[in-house]
């Protein structure tokens, strides 16, 4: 092999390839939700202190309310802010009539990550079983900006970001905005 490839001597290449792309990534977080507000949101609170634990810096926290156009607008504005990165969503995910987050993130993305809700889901149904199933959590990219959306629960947003978002975003964004 004369690629150079760092498995020649022992290394892990997608280790080391992480590890050059790692940084901190300055996140919007956003909470869907008719009802809360920063005292009572729970899970925009949760989302920003895993995500900082992660190393990542929360730039923005905004609640908006179930509905499409207003969170389609959110997101794409922040799409369009050199200072935010990546936007983490929480809340609206489920099957009820005014989950529609699922569906205002998708309008966006350029490139849906398939293997986050897979993942996610499968992780989920570890702890909830079946229900997992009702979770239509969401990522990918738009432009230069990295999109996940998360179901309400303090639970699964700290499933979510400590297992699959937090550890992966710094790469992700390397890969999209170099």
């Amino acid at each position: 092999m004369a690629h150079g490839h760092s498995h020649e001597r022992g290394g892990n290449p997608v280790h080391e390839h992480r590890a050059a792309g790692k940084r901190t990534v300055r996140c919007l977080v956003v909470t869907v939700s008719d009802t809360r507000t920063f005292e009572d949101d729970a899970s925009g609170a949760t989302a920003s202190e895993c995500l900082r634990a992660a190393g990542h810096v929360v730039a923005r926290r905004e609640i908006v309310p179930d509905e499409r156009e207003t969170i389609v607008a959110l997101i794409r504005s922040a799409v369009a802010d050199g200072d935010i990165d990546a936007v983490l969503l929480t809340g609206g995910t489920g099957v009820a009539p005014r989950d529609v987050t699922y569906e205002a993130t998708l309008e966006i993305l350029d490139k849906p990550l398939d293997g986050f809700g897979e993942l996610f889901r499968s992780l989920s149904y570890e702890e909830i079983g079946a229900a997992a199933m009702l979770s239509r959590a969401i990522g990918g990219v738009a432009d230069r900006t990295a999109i996940f959306a998360l179901p309400g629960s303090t639970k699964a947003v700290r499933l979510g970001v400590d297992k699959l978002i937090g550890p992966e975003l710094g790469h992700i964004l390397g890969l999209i905005a170099p």
